[in-house]
This record gives structure tokens, sequence and C-alpha cells, in this order.
């Protein structure tokens, strides 16, 4: 589980990465600018994609988030990256509401993102609260 996590989290740094690149990019079309409800874009260049009163791009919160877990699933402390990995969820799901009904359009980075740490959360849950899998599972039996 400790690798799987592991390379999930460098998965979710290089799309938060493409996302942050997004965030700064000043000049030509967005190349995630699919049509009127894909443009990346929009997305990261709106009020939305920065931490509120602080300039931070939210992007910037997915890399370190994403590089600590990576650090705590090498560590196989799987119950904070369990921690980190619901709150990342949370704040996942909380954007992508934005997107939804408030922008009105989709960022493609930000969906992956929302994949990657779904994944990560469902395989944390697992590797906290059933540290051995199905064998230690039937072995407490």
């Amino acid at each position: 589980m400790k690798y799987i996590l592991v390379l999930l989290a460098v998965f979710g740094i290089v799309v938060s990465s493409l996302a942050l690149r997004e965030h700064y990019r000043t000049e030509g079309d967005s190349p995630c600018s699919i049509n009127d409800r894909w443009d990346c874009g929009i997305v990261n260049h709106s009020p939305y994609a920065v931490v509120k009163g602080t300039g931070i791009p939210v992007a910037v919160l997915g890399i370190a988030g994403y590089v600590l877990m990576g650090v705590l699933a090498w560590r196989r402390a799987y119950r904070l990256v369990l921690a980190f990995a619901a709150l990342g969820l949370a704040y996942s799901l909380y954007l992508a509401n934005i997107e939804a009904h408030i922008l009105g359009v989709w960022c493609i980075y930000c969906v992956i993102s929302l994949g990657i740490i779904s994944v990560m959360t469902l395989l944390a849950l697992g590797a906290a609260f059933f540290p051995g899998g199905r064998s230690s599972v039937a072995a407490s039996r």
C-alpha cells in the first residue's frame, strides 16, 4: 500500500503543478481549454483559485498536501494520511461545487486531482483500519 499511495501522491504533485503553471500563465490559450464547459484557464484565474485573504494559489496547497501525504505514506503513517486525505477530499469537493454551480466551467487538472485524492482517501482508510488486508481480517476470526 505504501508504494501505491506514494505513486498517487507523485501524480497529485504533477497535476497540481500543472494547475499552478496555468494559474501563472499570462499569454496564449490554456492547453486544457477544450470547450465552453472545460477550461482550466478560467478556473485557475478566478478569485477562487487563491486561498481567500492570503494570495496563495490553491494549487500550492495541493502540492504541499500531496508532498506531505507522500512522506506520511512512505513512513506508513496511514492514519495521518487518512486525516490529511479526508481534509483534501473535503476541500476538493468544495472547489468542485464552485466549478459546477458558480463558475460553470470545469478544470481537467482539478477533476483529475479530485479523482486522485478520492482514491487516496479510500486506500488510506483501508490501510489505516485493515492494515493486513483480507488475510488479517480472516486470521482475526
